[in-house]
């Protein structure tokens, strides 16, 4: 078929594929110009924009199948338009834990988890079949404590067909488990909402380190694990006999992470030492014991790395899996691109150091940085926790001056110790309680988990806002304007 006008006629398949190349803007005008090519936007250009625009979302992925690609456009044009103006709704996810916790978070399409102490809270996702009946909601579902009281110091999710219950815990005393949690039955979660579960596996998930399981991390079947003390471990889940390989860094360790997409796949490990980050290479059979990149702070006292993930899709460097960012002792968030020839010779070390190709600050705190996570609007945001008062900074990589910070609801007086950043929301976790940032359209009371009034020995400072959903939190901006 054609469009005929005024001095155009034009088949259908040309209209397709100049949709291709059209944005957000372009694409609604052209779907005003007649009824015929308005239906061609909706089949064809919706479709076509999303492709080309890609938000990253677990708790959306179960009702983006049912939403038609309109609403789908609609609801991240909204939450993007959010995001540029830092508004959004604020939600605790629950009251205050009775003790003071190093709690770690985990997010898969079906299940929120929240390990705390030797509990993992659970909440599970809920569908949404149409945006107009409300965003999908991520709600209450239950807990497993660990019957031998051993305390969970990091937590993945690792494959398992479809289930996506399935995790590998790390423990204090050394151990790592591949868990399953199973579903809670309706009747018994609302009689007895915690559920004790013992561990049962084939085998233990790694070496046996004699130190504090520090970290977790997984891509595609291999399992990174790394100790306080600086013993790394490589294990195929694939393989009969898991462990790949070991390496010791022999320094104290916070952070690791593994990338097996990248053409080079890499390790990245962040520690106290004179190199606080450095990336190995993961080798067919083995993990590479000399580092092929040691990236470098811009400041002398910057001792220690914290947290390391890769960096927003939609960034001006482009969408490589080879450009990582770090949070770090003295404040800053790092961005390094290990496609740069850009090192620094004046610094000893073989080989010579890559400099940041970006430097992300809150000019207002020089506070650690504990937790730093990618994506958010227009998925170019860079979200960082710091170690003090409960304390989330964004900045707009395509703005990087444009920064801005929110204390998490209840002012906790806490570092944030885990973050996970999606296209439109935000869940963290201090050592109180886990929260939600949700900057997209269609949140209700119903959305997230109702909170009842506090009692006098379970004293909560939070405050609703008139609106009954979100809730009321300080923001701040690190312009000095």
């Amino acid at each position: 078929m054609t469009v005929e006008a005024t001095g155009l006629i034009l088949p259908s398949d040309v209209l397709i594929i100049i949709m291709d190349n059209l944005g957000i803007e372009d694409l609604i005008n052209l779907s005003y110009t007649c009824k015929f090519v308005n239906l061609l936007v909706h089949e064809f250009g919706w479709s076509l924009y999303l492709k080309h625009n890609v938000r990253s979302s677990f708790t959306l992925q179960l009702a983006r199948r049912s939403w038609s690609s309109f609403d789908q456009v609609r609801y991240d044009v909204t939450s993007d338009r959010q995001w540029t103006q830092a508004k959004f709704n604020a939600r605790p996810l629950s009251h205050p834990w009775r003790s003071k916790f190093q709690p770690i978070i985990a997010l898969s399409a079906s299940v929120l988890l929240v390990a705390a102490g030797h509990t993992i809270y659970v909440y599970h996702i809920t569908d949404s079949s149409s945006l107009d009946d409300g965003a999908p909601g991520v709600l209450y579902e239950g807990s497993y404590s660990f019957a031998n009281q051993r305390e969970i110091t990091s937590i993945t999710f690792i494959p398992d067909g479809h289930s996506e219950r399935t995790v590998a815990v790390g423990f204090k005393d050394g151990h790592i488990h591949r868990v399953f949690l199973p579903h809670f039955q309706h009747e018994q979660s609302n009689i007895k909402p915690s559920l004790v579960l013992n561990i049962e596996c084939d085998f233990p998930l790694g070496l046996r380190i004699m130190d504090i399981v520090e970290s977790l991390t997984c891509s595609d079947d291999m399992l990174l694990s790394l100790s306080s003390f600086g013993t790394a471990g490589l294990c195929n889940l694939s393989s009969n006999s898991p462990l790949v390989s070991a390496i010791n860094l022999d320094c104290r360790s916070w952070c690791s992470f593994i990338c097996m997409k990248s053409s080079t796949p890499f390790t990245a490990f962040g520690t106290t030492s004179p190199s606080p980050l450095v990336v190995h290479a993961v080798n067919p059979s083995s993990l590479s014991p000399a580092p092929f990149a040691i990236l470098h702070p811009t400041r002398e006292r910057s001792t220690a790395v914290y947290d390391i993930t890769d960096a927003p899709p939609s960034a001006p460097w482009g969408s490589s899996k080879q450009v990582i960012v770090s949070g770090w002792y003295d404040g800053a968030v790092q961005v390094h691109d290990m496609r740069s020839g850009w090192r620094d010779f004046g610094v000893t070390g073989t080989p010579a150091p890559l400099r940041p190709m970006l430097t992300l600050r809150d000019p207002w705190s020089d506070e650690p940085i504990y937790s730093v996570s990618c994506g958010g609007g227009s998925s170019s945001i860079v979200a960082a926790g710091t170690a003090r008062h409960s304390v989330v900074a964004f900045w707009d990589v395509r703005r990087p001056t444009e920064g801005w910070s929110v204390h998490a609801p209840g002012n906790d007086s806490s570092p944030v110790y885990s973050l996970i950043l999606e296209s439109s929301r935000v869940f963290g976790v201090t050592q109180s309680r886990p929260f939600v940032f949700d900057f997209g359209p269609g949140v209700t009371k119903e959305t997230y988990p109702f909170l009842p009034a506090s009692t006098r020995s379970q004293h909560d400072s939070l405050r609703l806002k008139k609106n009954g959903v979100g809730y009321c939190v300080t923001q701040y901006n690190h312009s000095r304007m």
